[in-house]
């Protein structure tokens, strides 16, 4: 094999005894090593090449499907107005570098039967790394006669300190092509083509990163550009939403009544904390209520609706794709082929056991069914203990917000009072939110921290059969405790905080009422605009993969949401593309058929996200309570009045000492005897002062029918969309059937080639008898079917 196509290890200058055992069994399973002196005469690199018979002896074990015919099928068909998409495409021989295959597994002994023109470019460069590293990954480095099984793998030589880093070599320079015409030009055409940000707009070459990386990376980037290409139907939609609000911007008469100094200024709003907080003036949230119209809107409920069935669509489509990736890259049976090949060298060393499998019909090791479920509870406890943590300090962080609050409070008595910090009016609610948000990211930089090291420990103390089984594992892990970790501040501002409150004179308490932890209010500005802002704080914490959850359970509340996750896709699909060609090295390739346990993950979030929406619209927003005023209560079907209905009053005489203001500054004379506060209760002196109002009940017979019919309508189309678009398309099925009778039919036909040329060499020496002429006959018909 060329350089370009080798395996190299960094080696340091000890354990020579572990080195020289190691790379004497690389020598005996057939590799060819090659040690490189540095400049500095301390770091070695020991380049590893395999030659034709170590690929042809391992892609018969691994059973590597490999092409042994020139395809015959249509690619596709010409679409109409192809021209439109003529700017965004690339060159065919950058798309498709090499024609389409019909493949079988190799088979060693017959070499004949596959196309092989050029042994040295028969395997591509990533089937070529994967054999490498599956022969290093189970050599061991003790003498031989000996049996320490735990002496084994290129992993516990990595860890031991014996070599210092294992990584297989990119091809050539990425900057410009090789002068070497023999030398693979992947990389140069990855980078120009890929790599650059000028070519954001471009779509992937999803075949060549395959061939060069490997289908695991592929797969993910044709993933990641699929949900980037759904993201702007959905961007689209949340910028018309966004833009109905700021058209209807002056017809927001609820804002207007709220800056009106008639009617909001003449408001008088009850305490929002015990002692520290004064009364306060409506007006005071005007700002707020304006800010507030821009994303709670009559075009919030349409555009949840619409992102309940696109996340659908989203999931529906994508199955299509993937299967047709499946097929084209040779992965229809992968799942079966890595179960039964596969295994991880660490469960081969660490579990003694032996039994019989029943499909391959040899001995392998397993792990007892009662150290799995010993394993299997130790790790279940781990994750449960790492959960409640993270519940306990977002429990705290609500704890600080609310003894926080009356401090600033006490200091920012006027919510009227000029006082700007970096152009922004400075109230006790912002300085409680910006102090709580920089100690909740804090929280979750250090949980991060831990818990990726704990999540590994635990997958790694379950040992996991396979590969496959061992991602799945850890990937669930680290979803559920960013699932907590990341949400859960969401959760509770979207669910809790505001909505057990209480009243004056019967306020609900954190711990209660000895904590003097008085439970969150917000002010009379949507609800909805606490819960943007708070994602508005969240987005910098988040990884990539998480924006998915941020833009299908919460985004009724901020529909610029897919606009700004699409911007993000389509930066850090070029980084990640740019870092894998240019700055990281060239890592090892393996196989993927599909996104793993991400794909029940991102089901189960869609099932979710409906309901958390319908949940939002109905407790979060105030379009329910908005709409049942404005047909039920609103005179002449408007909006007037409705600040004023939405208010129900207190006497400030029946406001307990604990509760009332420890200030004599009312900025009100004392003639005024009562204060409003946000709720649907009756007035004092009704015979049921303070109890809910029917126009209560009403509202809330109207969320409860609001989330039960968006609910069974999203599923029903749910339900529709998915039963109308299968999950593989009728063409890829026809093709897969196509190619199997083909490689039937080839293989049938090479058989009775080969007998032919058998039998012609047996007429040659000697006449056959007609009893060996039949068992020959159907001993190639046998192995043919």
């Amino acid at each position: 094999m060329s350089l370009c196509g080798s395996y190299a290890c960094g080696l340091c200058n000890y354990p020579q005894e572990r080195r020289r055992e190691f790379e004497a069994n690389l020598e005996k399973a057939g590799l060819e090593l090659e040690t490189d002196d540095k400049s500095d005469q301390k770091t070695y690199f020991l380049k590893i090449h395999a030659p034709w018979e170590v690929l042809a002896t391992y892609a018969d074990v691994l059973k590597i499907k490999v092409p042994f015919k020139e395809s015959d099928i249509p690619h596709g068909q010409d679409v109409p107005l192809e021209w439109l998409s003529h700017p965004f495409r690339l060159p065919e021989h950058i798309m498709r570098p090499q024609p389409d295959y019909f493949t079988y597994p190799f088979d060693k002994t017959k070499t004949d039967f596959f196309l092989i023109t050029d042994k040295d470019t028969f395997f591509p460069p990533s089937t070529r790394n994967r054999i490498v590293f599956y022969i290093l990954a189970r050599c061991p480095y003790y003498k031989e006669g000996r049996k320490d099984k735990d002496k084994t793998g290129i992993k516990r030589l990595l860890s031991n300190g014996t070599y210092t880093a294992a990584f297989p070599l990119h091809d050539c320079r990425y900057w410009k092509r090789a002068r070497n015409a023999e030398c693979e030009s992947e990389r140069y055409n990855l980078y120009n083509h890929w790599a650059r940000f000028l070519c954001f707009y471009k779509e992937q070459p999803l075949n060549l990163i395959r061939k060069y990386y490997g289908e695991k990376i592929g797969i993910y980037f044709a993933w990641l550009g699929f949900y980037t290409e759904m993201l702007f139907f959905a961007a689209v939609m949340g910028v018309i939403c966004f833009t109905y609000g700021v058209l209807s911007y002056d017809d927001n008469i609820s804002s207007k009544e709220i800056c009106d100094a008639d009617i909001g200024g003449s408001i008088v709003m009850c305490p929002l904390c015990d002692k520290k907080c004064p009364f306060w003036r409506l007006n005071s949230t005007c700002l707020s209520s304006w800010q507030s119209h821009l994303f709670d809107n009559e075009g919030t409920i349409f555009f949840a609706i619409f992102m309940g069935i696109w996340v659908t669509l989203f999931l529906e489509f994508w199955k299509r794709r993937q299967a047709r990736l499946e097929y084209e890259w040779d992965l229809v049976d992968f799942e079966e082929e890595q179960q039964q090949l596969q295994i991880r060298p660490e469960f081969e060393i660490r579990c003694t056991n032996r039994r019989l499998n029943k499909i391959t019909q040899e001995m392998e090791p397993y792990l007892p069914v009662t150290s799995k479920c010993a394993r299997f509870c130790l790790s279940a406890a781990t994750v449960i203990f790492w959960i409640s943590l993270i519940l306990a300090c977002i429990i705290g962080v609500i704890a600080y917000r609310l003894a926080v609050y009356a401090a600033f409070a006490s200091i920012i008595k006027d919510p009227m009072r000029k006082i700007q910090v970096v152009g922004r009016f400075i109230t006790p609610q912002l300085a409680t939110s910006v102090t709580a948000s920089c100690i909740n990211f804090v929280i979750i930089m250090i949980l991060n921290f831990f818990y990726e090291r704990v999540a590994i420990w635990i997958t790694d103390m379950e040992i996991p059969k396979t590969h496959l089984e061992y991602e799945n594992r850890l990937t669930m892990k680290m979803f559920l405790f960013q699932f907590v970790n990341y949400y859960s501040s969401c959760f509770y501002v979207a669910f809790f905080k505001g909505k057990f409150v209480g009243h004056p004179g019967k306020y609900s308490y954190m711990f209660g009422k000895r904590s003097k932890l008085r439970n969150e209010e917000v002010s009379f500005s949507s609800p909805l605009l606490h819960l943007t802002e708070t994602l508005k704080e969240m987005k910098y914490n988040i990884h990539r993969n998480d924006y998915f959850g941020f833009i299908t359970l919460f985004v009724a509340s901020f529909p610029l949401a897919p606009l700004l996750a699409l911007f993000n896709n389509i930066l850090e699909i070029r980084v990640d593309a740019w870092k894998f060609t240019t700055q990281f090295r060239r890592p090892v390739a393996s196989k993927a058929r599909n996104i793993g346990a991400w794909q029940e993950i991102l089901n189960a979030v869609a099932i979710l996200s409906v309901v958390t929406n319908a949940f939002i619209m109905a407790f979060t927003s105030d379009m329910i309570p908005r709409m049942v005023y404005l047909y039920a209560y609103g005179k002449g079907a408007s909006m007037r009045g409705y600040v004023n209905n939405s208010l129900s009053i207190y006497n400030i005489s029946r406001i307990s000492e604990e509760n009332m203001p420890d200030t004599q500054d009312y900025w009100f004379d004392n003639s005024t005897t009562t204060c409003r506060y946000r709720d649907y209760r009756y007035p004092p002196g009704h015979e049921r002062e303070y109890n809910h109002t029917m126009q209560f009940w009403h509202i809330l017979a109207a969320k409860m029918a609001f989330i039960i019919i968006m609910e069974h309508v999203v599923f029903v189309v749910k339900f529709f969309v998915a039963w109308m678009i299968p999950d593989v398309p009728s063409d890829v099925k026809a093709r897969i059937k196509r190619e199997r009778y083909l490689i039937q039919e080839y293989l049938h036909n090479y058989e009775v080639e080969r007998l032919k040329l058998q039998l012609s060499a047996s007429f040659m020496t000697e006449p056959p008898s007609e009893t060996s002429l039949v068992a020959d006959k159907h001993e190639v018909l046998s192995e043919c079917l």
